[in-house]
């Protein structure tokens, strides 16, 4: 504790502290505590330099940094527009319960043992999903909550074991005005964090996003648009694009990369076949389009098509074209990685721009090969698109949800949908899911009384808090924007949580912890 006079400071103005401009000409000096020496100093040019776990490990010095207490602030100013926001439009914000009864939502529960009740437990929750339809019910028309939500995931470098979602839910609602809503609630954000006014927000519907870029979570700050062109490839004699059209389902799609003949080189090129490989597909062929035409890569395979196919593609001189080929779900999504990298690449991605879309009409279920079932393609609680109802059974697999996505730059930033509120429709959901009535009666059972009480048409969304953090600070790392986050293990570094548990404490529970031999540590 210093005090003293404040003057200009003598010799100048020192650029490099905030408070270069001044100096204390000290009168007094208390020591207030003392410290040992510091393990890392909270220097913005030190952090780049210092190991991501030594800076977990001593957490309380990393935040004093200025660009982790501004991220703090972000995320202090984006709760404050959000529960503002909402209030105004006549949102309740409700308290819903951490110790729940283990329901299959998708990922692991962590589990929590009830000491009075030796053999029972509680679980942990996923997300507040039934109880804020539950409410609904209850009459309260419109919710919203920033809650915690635990998920006990494989690692994963953009997820948390424990993270926040702003939760929000209305009743008597249609797709349409959940859309209107939440997006002007967006629209609010980006102006008042960042001053960009993002205007009308397009939709696209899933099939067209995977169909036209690879992703149900495109990122349209850049253009590179799939076109189909299977009908070209039949003409050819390239065996890759032949035996892949063998199959009734399979496709061949084609990327043009601007400027990417010139840009990018053999060896790059020949890369993205390794990117396309960790999702599934065989490579990506390629070819160069020069005055004479198609060149290197697979080009001596287009000649017969070469013409229909630079007319196609849009095709100049200096320009690159990237293919995909096989079933969709593997070839399109393994593209649509090559795409992302090639933007990146190439330097496509332009700076301060903002993207955002609703991605719609999501499939109901997908097919579990190994499982040989289905399963949801969000949650069992989402409600088919109203023109959907008679294919519940005739036809899963070609059922379309009342699900929807927001996503802003490529990034899903919230996730939601329509919800069952009749008995008799989510019965028949369960059942396609193999979930049988004793089952069901066991596990969901509260719910399915619920709905039998005059459950109104109800629908929401969940904003990933944590995502629209780092997107507003333009981090990739998901621990950036948490105080005091959790290792990809799930490890705690600065607590040492998870530890080991006193032998009492087990004994008092009933439990007996068996440790695999193979077991990671963090």
């Amino acid at each position: 504790s210093v005090t003293g006079p404040v003057r200009p400071r003598d010799g100048g103005v020192n650029e490099r502290l905030p408070t270069g401009a001044i100096e204390i000409m000290a009168t007094s000096l208390e020591v207030l505590n003392r410290t040992e020496t510091p393990p890392i100093l909270p220097d913005e040019h030190e952090a780049d330099r210092i190991a991501e776990e030594i800076r977990l490990r001593y957490r309380y010095i990393d935040l004093r940094r200025p660009d982790m207490q501004a991220m703090l602030r972000v995320r202090h100013q984006v709760a404050q527009v959000a529960r503002t926001w909402f209030h105004d439009y006549g949102f309740l914000e409700i308290e819903t319960p951490l110790l729940i009864k283990t329901t299959p939502e998708g990922a692991r529960d962590f589990i929590v043992p009830s000491r009075v009740q030796p053999g029972h437990g509680y679980a942990l929750p996923q997300s507040p999903q039934i109880f804020k339809q539950i409410l609904m019910v209850a009459g309260c028309d419109r919710y919203m909550q920033i809650c915690k939500c635990l998920r006990d995931e494989d690692p994963r470098a953009d997820r948390q074991a424990e993270f926040t979602q702003i939760d929000l839910e209305m009743s008597f609602v249609t797709r349409e005005e959940v859309l209107e809503v939440m997006g002007g609630f967006v629209r609010t954000l980006l102006q008042e964090m960042k001053g960009v006014d993002i205007g009308p927000i397009p939709t696209v519907s899933w099939h067209e996003a995977m169909t036209t870029w690879g992703s149900d979570k495109p990122d349209l700050r850049y253009d590179l648009p799939f076109v189909d062109v299977a009908d070209l490839a039949r003409e050819t004699d390239f065996r890759v694009f032949t035996e892949a059209l063998a199959d009734e389902t399979g496709v061949v799609r084609a990327l043009r990369v601007p400027g990417g003949g010139e840009a990018l080189s053999r060896k790059v090129l020949d890369g993205y076949s390794d990117v396309a490989r960790t999702l599934g597909a065989g490579g990506v062929p390629w070819a160069k389009y020069t005055d004479e035409g198609f060149q290197a890569g697979v080009g001596r395979f287009l000649e017969p098509v070469a013409e229909a196919l630079a007319a196609r593609l849009g095709i100049e001189p200096g320009d690159a074209v990237l293919f995909t080929v096989g079933p969709p779900r593997v070839a399109l999504p393994a593209l649509g990685e090559v795409r992302t990298r090639v933007a990146h690449d190439l330097g496509l991605v332009p700076d301060d721009a903002w993207s955002c879309l609703w991605v719609i009409d999501f499939p109901m279920f997908e097919w579990d090969e190994a499982a040989q079932r289905w399963t949801p393609g969000h949650h069992p609680f989402v409600l088919p698109r109203e023109d959907q109802l008679d294919r519940l059974q005739t036809d899963p697999g070609a059922c379309l949800s009342s699900s929807y996505d927001f996503v802003i730059n490529g990034c899903e930033t919230a996730s939601g949908s329509l919800r069952i509120h009749r008995r008799d429709i989510q019965r028949q959901v369960f059942d396609i899911l193999g979930l049988g009535e004793a089952e069901a009666q066991e596990k969901f059972g509260f719910l399915l009384e619920a709905l039998q009480h005059g459950a109104p048409p109800h629908g929401g969304i969940a904003f990933g808090l944590d995502r629209l953090v780092m997107l507003l600070t333009g981090t990739d790392n998901i621990r950036d924007v948490i105080a005091f986050p959790k290792t990809q293990t799930g490890a705690d570094l600065m607590t040492g949580a998870p530890g080991i548990i006193d032998p009492e404490q087990l004994q008092e529970l009933g439990l007996r912890l068996e440790v695999p031999e193979t077991a990671p540590t963090s």
